[in-house]
């Protein structure tokens, strides 16, 4: 299964401090499993700070992709290896550092910024060792908020993916290459889950089952007493108050006795989530499918925004059948299990976490106390005048674009184009001619709704285009739209322009646009344009400024636009095949990462497993012969990706190059005891069967050899 909704846009450029060229065997393995065709390129070696401020260079030029920075801090004194250690050095190269990273992203750039491990010398230097973490913690809280950067640290690394033998003591020294495998492995996943984090459509809602999932037990027969509240259900509960804290919706769906639930909640004060934590309550013994329907209805969210988590496959399968749009996720089982499946679900990821996210559910409980009104008001004009609704529309402050971008991301009800975008990407089309942007504040007398919507556009000869002219659903239908569509034709008039253009995409999800226009249809033409990638939507800046909520009604039968030939053009909703991709399918996908793909050994296996034939060579295929032979063609295979290598093949006609020479060099040092110089690999007839020739005179005399050149490293002044 291709995950299609977390397709990567751009190239992906890694810049590094270290020679990181082995980290593309799991990129291209992700970015593969995720149904991407994107090209990775590596800047020169070791020159981080000078591709970040060199306005030609390739990572600068990266404006629509993805640019890796890989930091290993002990790399800024490899230069100076008999020097002493220099505080000062580290710490103006820090500064150096954080002001190149800043000035790319000014630039627009998205960059995901990487600490790694050190040494396991360098953990040794206590006091080096504490200043440097001391470093990257405050290089980390400098970037924080930063449009377009993102960092990763190295505890971050290491808790996602532990390796326990991650340095490559050998090829650091020959190659400057200082990780195993395993970890390049461990590294790679990690940023191909921040990539799809920031690319992957965020889910809103959690819908969680209580008896088998919230505790162990069924709490109509165990007694709220009785059910039992083990490590693992009380670490569960603890990762999804991670998600409610990070801006997800909790509600609870069960098949019970609604008092029974709530005596859980009411008498065991020990388990993490309590009851306020919930959005949403659907406690009865109707299907689940039709409780996770009504919570849709409740918190005005779509389905396709509802991850469902339950332990019964039987239950799981009839949501599943009733509400395909959800995202079903079975957990697995011994119980022991799941908090670490949960923590390597992919689609629980998340890059930042904006105020508005952080607050989503207070936003949601005063949501709910508004419906209650809207209730018991006579009519919904009333209703509105009730709320005593009070919008600011200003230009955005840089913070404001995290917020900006995840809109982009999230909302789809309201979004006119529906073009999604990166802060980085926002950064960089916002400026001096070019495209412009007013955020949107909503409050009213039960709360602040936050930064709720955008509008992009710009002015042009004869009229404001508009880009991007989006509304979160939770300020929808409170006549904020209209108030938007007015700020535009104001501004259109300030400039001398007669007529605004709105960038107007229909689609399965957008259809509230469609009730909208209708309400201003008298006014409403459509026009071809070049600068419109979707349906012209052409309103009078006089008639837009006016526009008012209720100020007519909309009609009821199918919305129309007017060409300037006079025809009436229906407007049809487009279907979105990439959005509408099966949920079940990728239910399963991420299910089987979660479970399979969960540590760096599994995902190394994984990776080293895509091995292809041997393509056809001049020499004959000659099988290893000996114990010694037949370890060294499982090496070469598992770096070349090359299955039935022969013991006269070459290895520069198979594909090797002189990075992966040096990994392999490392890996038979690990496997036979003994370190050679890399001129045993660099040959016009580097074989196997030569190889295990010059292993053969090694182990021949390794008496002989102590303290000599195989057990000094005597290529450890030699570059790669």
């Amino acid at each position: 299964m291709k995950a299609d909704e977390s397709q990567v846009a751009g190239h992906i450029i890694v810049a590094a401090s270290f020679v990181a060229e082995p980290i593309e065997d799991s990129l291209e393995y992700w970015l593969g499993e995720l149904g991407v065709t994107r090209s990775i390129t590596f800047a020169p070696y070791h020159q981080v700070l000078q591709q970040l401020l060199d306005p030609n260079s390739p990572l600068s030029n990266n404006q629509h992709g993805h640019n890796i920075v890989l930091i290993r801090l002990e790399d800024w004194q490899r230069d100076r290896p008999a020097a002493p250690f220099d505080p000062a050095l580290f710490e103006r190269t820090a500064n150096e550092l954080i002001a190149a990273l800043k000035a790319a992203g000014a630039r627009g750039l998205s960059q995901l910024v990487v600490f790694c491990p050190p040494s396991p010398q360098l953990r040794q230097q206590a006091s080096v060792f504490t200043l440097l973490e001391q470093l990257e913690t405050a290089v980390a809280a400098q970037l924080d908020n930063i449009p377009g950067i993102e960092v990763v640290t190295r505890a971050n690394l290491e808790l996602a993916y532990p390796v326990t033998q991650y340095h490559d003591e050998h090829a650091d020294k020959i190659a400057h290459i200082p990780f195993t495998a395993q970890a390049f492995a461990a590294l790679g996943t990690l940023i191909v889950r921040r990539l799809h984090a920031s690319r992957n459509a965020h889910r809103k809602v959690i819908v969680i089952d209580a008896d088998q999932t919230l505790w162990d037990g069924v709490c109509g027969e165990d007694g709220a007493l009785g059910i039992k509240l083990g490590a693992a259900r009380i670490e569960l509960q603890r990762f999804m108050l991670e998600q409610f804290e990070a801006g997800q919706l909790l509600c609870l769906c069960s098949a019970n006795n609604e008092a029974d639930v709530a005596a859980v909640f009411e008498m065991r004060q020990e388990m993490p989530l309590r009851r306020n934590h919930f959005a949403a309550w659907r406690v009865n013994w109707q299907p689940k499918s039709e409780n996770i329907k009504a919570i849709a209805r409740e918190l005005s969210v779509g389905l396709e925004s509802i991850v469902f988590v339950d332990d019964d496959e039987l239950v799981c399968a009839e949501v599943r059948a009733n509400c395909p749009e959800v995202t079903t996720l079975h957990l697995p089982s011994p119980v022991e299990s799941i908090p670490k499946f949960l923590r390597h679900s992919w689609f629980f990821d998340r890059t930042r976490i904006t105020p508005e996210s952080a607050a989503r559910s207070a936003l949601y409980r005063d949501h709910a106390q508004r419906e209650n009104l809207r209730e018991q008001a006579p009519s919904l004009a009333a209703f509105i005048a009730g709320l005593e609704i009070k919008v600011e529309i200003e230009s955005p402050t840089a913070a404001d674009l995290v917020r900006v971008a995840e809109l982009t991301q999230r909302t789809n009800q309201f979004n006119f184009s529906s073009i999604r975008r990166s802060d980085s990407q926002l950064a960089r089309l916002l400026g001096p001619n070019q495209l412009e942007c007013r955020v949107v504040r909503v409050s009213d007398r039960l709360g602040d709704y936050g930064l709720v919507g955008a509008l992009i556009f710009q002015a042009r000869a004869d009229a404001l285009v508009v880009d991007t002219f989006l509304l979160s659903c939770r300020a929808l239908g409170r006549g904020v739209e209209f108030q938007m569509l007015s700020a535009l034709g104001d501004i259109a008039l300030q400039r001398g322009l007669d007529k605004v253009l709105l960038n107007y995409v229909p689609n399965a999800r957008n259809q509230p646009i469609a009730t909208f226009l209708r309400a201003v249809e008298q006014e409403v033409q459509y026009e071809p344009d070049s600068d419109i990638t979707g349906q012209a939507v052409q309103i009078c800046s006089e008639h837009a400024r006016a526009a008012r909520f209720g100020s007519r009604s909309p009609r009821s039968d199918s919305m129309t636009t007017q060409n300037p030939g006079g025809r009436e053009r229906p407007i049809q909703a487009s279907t979105n095949a990439r959005a509408l991709a099966s949920p079940a399918d990728k239910s399963a996908w991420y299910r089987e990462i979660a479970l399979h793909c969960d540590d760096a050994a599994k995902i190394q296996h994984k990776i080293a497993a895509r091995t292809h034939q041997r393509a056809a060579l001049a020499t004959a295929y000659i099988a290893p012969r000996n114990l010694t032979e037949q370890k060294l063609a499982a090496i070469w295979s598992e770096y070349l990706g090359i299955e039935g290598i022969g013991v006269d093949d070459n290895f520069f006609d198979l594909g090797g190059h002189s990075l992966t020479a040096m990994r392999i060099l490392s890996r038979i040092g690990e496997n036979f005891g003994l370190f050679m110089s890399p001129r045993n690999l660099f040959q016009d007839n580097l074989t196997i069967a030569h190889l295990a020739n010059v292993l053969a005179e090694h182990q021949k005399h390794q008496g002989d050899l102590k303290g000599s050149e195989s057990t000094r490293h005597p290529a450890d002044s030699q570059a790669p």
